[in-house]
């Protein structure tokens, strides 16, 4: 897959030049305000390896500005105190603002996190949007039941429960799906009446802090919204052990979430973890091998493999491996890296040099632990500064390789075989993490038996990565505490309050 004429990165809009060109600030209490410190973030384009900009690295008083500017707003009552039909109006106008902005942010996506611009209009934007106006409706709709208790006479007691907003949120997001992930947070968080402070990944802020922009606009009171740049490591770590705040969501590594969740007991914070994930992708010998394949491809080289549901281990059965193999094959020369404001760019680099080196070294593992490479499995050539990797497909795996235990987060398949259906989910299931799987197979029970059985807390049958909205999404086992999306969502931002009054 070697190519000698790898195209280059085409020149930036006005748009995102403004963007890029915005002096390192903090959004705190509805305004871009100075860090209280001088330390700056290098923000690269992956598709060249080049700084583009600079981010303020948020100090100890950045975040507790942030969080004290989120608390007041939480109290004083011009958030929570009001109607929730009004709450609703803004975040939909939130999400019609962003409508407006689809191509901007689209290119502001690509050229930070190195997605294909055409991927980011295509996904993230649409379900970013998405987003905002479903969790704008359940704004007017959360609510308690009523109860008759048990132990006494029924009518001398009236018994009910509310469902109150917890407080102030710190919610902490990734690099893979920036917009979508900030979203994703915000949008419940907000239309539970919380308060919130995001920290985006320091790899990948610059959608975030153009939405902020648009919080502004859309009419949002100060300090509802509180967006700080900066190292996980430090103002992300500031904000787990503030006491200012209530409800910790995190979305990220399983090491890191570990850290989050030990950090947060101490004030027993509530917490919401989505974490790593190493999904199986069990393909049954009914299956056409061909639509397979490009499911299967779809799952593991979109986002360059940077997808924490992605399709990385592959269990087929020995009767239709071989010529799962060669679809596979085929269907990676659909997947060819391109910078990512080339229009046809299918998948774009990893997000980082760190990124780069992490995956190279995952398949150079594989490579010395014996693993056959049916495609990929190197770099793209003459494709200069950016940190581009060929879709990467290994077979001749065994279950204790690292390429099989670890997740990559990059653009590689591990595939083994399988004699039966026991023995295929008993694999399936031989991993620390749990956050998705999926089953192909023409057989409807064989299809809700093998879902039943293995451990993930989304199966999808006949197709992957299939998200929506209105589902419940997170992990079993290491792959995180909680659920995101749905009902579920918003109910993560609330505490259940038991209210009895004798009559």
């Amino acid at each position: 897959m070697n190519d000698l004429s790898f195209p280059s990165q085409p020149g930036y809009s006005p748009a995102a030049q403004k963007a890029l060109s915005r002096k390192p600030a903090l959004f705190i209490d509805g305004e871009w305000v100075a860090s209280t410190g001088d330390q700056l973030i290098d923000v690269y384009d992956p598709s060249t390896g080049k700084v583009i900009c600079q981010i303020a690295d948020a100090t100890s008083d950045d975040v507790d500005r942030a969080v004290t500017a989120a608390r007041r707003a939480f109290d004083d009552g011009r958030w929570t105190g009001l109607p929730p039909i009004a709450r609703e109006v803004m975040i939909h106008k939130l999400g019609a603002l962003l409508e407006q902005h689809m191509e901007e942010f689209a290119e502001l996506e690509a050229i930070d996190n190195g997605k294909p611009k055409a991927k980011a209009m295509e996904l993230d934007i649409p379900a970013s949007i998405g987003q905002l106006h479903y969790y704008a409706g359940w704004a007017t709709k959360i609510g308690g039941e009523t109860i008759d208790p048990m132990v006494v006479p029924s009518g001398s007691f009236h018994a009910y429960t509310r469902r109150e907003p917890v407080g102030v949120a710190a919610q902490i997001i990734p690099w893979n799906y920036p917009l979508i992930m900030a979203t994703l947070k915000i949008a419940p968080a907000l239309a539970a009446g919380c308060t919130v402070v995001l920290k985006p990944a320091e790899q990948t802020p610059l959608t975030a802090l153009r939405l902020a922009d648009l919080v502004n606009e859309a009419g949002f009171p100060p300090g509802v919204l509180n967006i700080i740049t900066g190292y996980g490591h430090h103002s992300g770590a500031q904000l787990t052990t503030h006491p200012g705040v209530d409800k910790i969501a995190f979305t990220g590594s399983t090491e890191v979430g570990k850290i989050i969740n030990k950090a947060a007991t101490d004030t027993m914070k509530n917490v919401t973890l989505e974490l790593g994930g190493k999904s199986p992708v069990v393909v049954f010998p009914d299956a056409d091998v061909k639509a397979v394949a490009a499911g299967i491809a779809g799952s593991i080289f979109y986002n360059a493999g940077q997808t924490c549901i992605a399709g990385s281990r592959l269990y087929a059965h020995k009767t239709i491996f071989d010529d799962l193999m060669d679809a596979l094959a085929e269907q990676a020369q659909n997947w060819r890296p391109g910078p990512s404001l080339m229009p046809e760019s299918a998948i774009g680099p990893v997000v980082s040099n760190e990124q780069y080196e992490r995956v190279l070294g995952y398949i150079d593992a594989g490579k010395k632990a014996g693993a056959s490479v049916v495609t990929g499995g190197d770099t793209p050539s003459a494709c200069g500064n950016g940190y581009f990797i060929n879709p990467t497909v290994f077979a001749d795996v065994s279950a204790d390789m690292k390429v099989v235990r670890e997740e990559i987060f990059g653009p590689v398949l591990v595939a083994q075989r399988f004699e039966n259906t026991e023995e295929a989910i008993a694999a399936a299931n031989d991993t620390p993490f749990g956050l998705g799987a999926s089953v192909w197979t023409k057989d409807l029970s064989t299809m809700h038996h093998v879902s039943a059985r293995i451990k993930a807390g989304t199966v999808w049958g006949n197709c992957h990565s299939v998200i929506d909205p209105t589902m419940p999404f997170g992990g079993y086992k290491e792959s995180g505490i909680g659920r995101e999306q749905g009902n579920y969502g918003v109910k993560a931002y609330t505490e259940l309050k038991s209210v009895i009054i004798q009559l």
